[in-house]
């Protein structure tokens, strides 16, 4: 046997290139604080207004910007400098965190008056959603740009477990900070985190020249990367799947209102709620890099959506602290599963002159998603009550998976090398 079959794979390989250890560390940094201003908004907003609807607005205000300039995001991204872009927008979300500092401290409501006070929030979140439409585009890419293709593979593994561990601290660290410290102190850490993770972008990472160069009018090329999602059936079967399961499965919404009215547990616990799914799809993820759900990709996604879609379910049913805890945890391995299977694909399939346009398509698809799902859970928990909105949601779920079941089981490929050969 020779040398080189003898060598083993280097575990540490991406994190042995400086500019990687900064991109890594800004995501994280990035995301902690991303995950700490959605539990505390969610909280506070529930706090001022009691209404589920205010949840699901959040949602909804979030959503609107981010899935309107997603397709300019994505050809902005493309043809720019993606480390000045990302400069760009983590300083406009350094500037919405900071407005939401300043607007949150007990004493605005006396000075500005509640309804100044929401009306801020609301703003505050619209322009995120804003930057979020040219975050994805900017950064999803530049990971091919910093690491040697070859270790491709090992830097997107540490980039998404990187992502999942700032999941599962920030929800906790947001809960108990707010029950212990208060939302001042919440949104403080949020803006000190943002900084550094402009910091890590402006100083730590190096210039990125554009590979693509629009030879068409703007309205052609923004409209490439739809095509590009359109005529591949196999990426736009699961970004189909997974919009719409997570569209009615947004129980994680409404979670103020399970851990104030229902669990009663606090602010605290509903810290340990909303980390308690990413604890699952980080262990989940552990063991798909031993046991792939990549040899029969098709037939995971619809198990694993079937499964999301029964954990709501069992969610909305448990009147258990503990319980829904590990309820939720099954939620978040089961979501993770159907995470793997889409952006394996999107990084097999998409060219590398269009990743920021096709990731652009894939945030309209699945990130905002989220956000539209949190305004339908908030809009049926009005109208139904929360209880039964979250059965409904996970219900919807289960019925998708069904019918996508029988209208493709003879239809996609089912392996990975029926997807991709080589």
């Amino acid at each position: 046997m020779s040398k080189k079959q003898d060598k083993k794979p280097d575990p540490y390989s991406a994190l042995r290139f400086p500019e990687f250890r900064s991109y890594v560390a800004m995501r994280f940094f990035l995301t902690f604080a991303y995950q700490i201003q959605a539990v505390v908004v969610g909280w506070h907003m529930y706090q001022l207004t009691k209404d589920p609807l205010s949840l699901g607005l959040i949602g909804l205000t979030e959503a609107i910007p981010a899935i309107t300039i997603a397709l300019y995001g994505g050809y902005v991204a493309d043809k720019s400098d993606k480390k000045k872009l990302l400069v760009w927008v983590i300083g406009v979300m350094f500037v919405c965190s900071t407005l939401l500092l300043l607007i949150t401290f007990p004493q605005a409501v006396d000075y500005l008056g509640k309804a100044m006070v929401i009306s801020g929030i609301y703003l505050s979140i619209f322009i995120l959603g804003v930057a979020r439409g040219f975050f994805a585009p900017a950064a999803f890419p530049l990971i091919t740009q910093i690491v040697p293709k070859e270790h491709f593979a090992n830097a997107v593994t540490w980039n998404s477990s990187n992502w999942q561990i700032a999941s599962i601290l920030g929800p906790a660290a947001g809960g108990l900070l707010y029950g212990f410290s208060g939302v001042s102190t919440c949104f403080f850490l949020v803006v000190i985190l943002t900084f550094i993770s402009l910091i890590l972008v402006s100083f730590y990472l190096k210039n990125q020249p554009p590979k693509f160069i629009p030879k068409e009018a703007i309205h052609i090329s923004l409209l490439e990367g739809l095509r590009f999602v359109f005529k591949t059936k196999m990426l736009l079967g699961a970004l189909s799947l997974d919009l719409f399961s997570v569209f009615f499965g947004g129980a994680v919404a409404l979670m103020p209102i399970f851990a104030n009215d229902i669990l009663k547990v606090g602010s605290e616990g509903l810290g340990f709620l909303r980390a308690a799914p990413a604890i699952g799809a980080v262990v989940t993820m552990i063991l798909m890099t031993r046991y792939s759900p990549m040899n029969k990709p098709w037939r995971n996604l619809l198990l694993a959506v079937t499964g999301f879609g029964i954990s709501i379910v069992c969610f909305g049913l448990s009147r258990n602290f503990y319980l829904s805890l590990v309820i939720l945890f099954f939620e978040g391995a089961f979501d993770s599963v159907s995470v793997i299977i889409r952006s394996t694909l999107l990084q097999l399939l998409t060219p590398d002159d269009m990743r920021g346009r096709v990731t652009a398509v894939n945030s309209m698809f699945i990130g905002s998603s989220n956000e539209i799902g949190a305004f339908e859970s908030g809009l049926t928990a009005r109208l139904m009550g929360t209880i039964p909105s979250v059965l409904f949601g996970g219900s919807m779920t289960l019925l998708i998976a069904g019918f996508t079941y029988l209208k493709t089981k003879r239809m996609v490929p089912l392996s990975l090398k029926e997807i991709h050969p080589s």
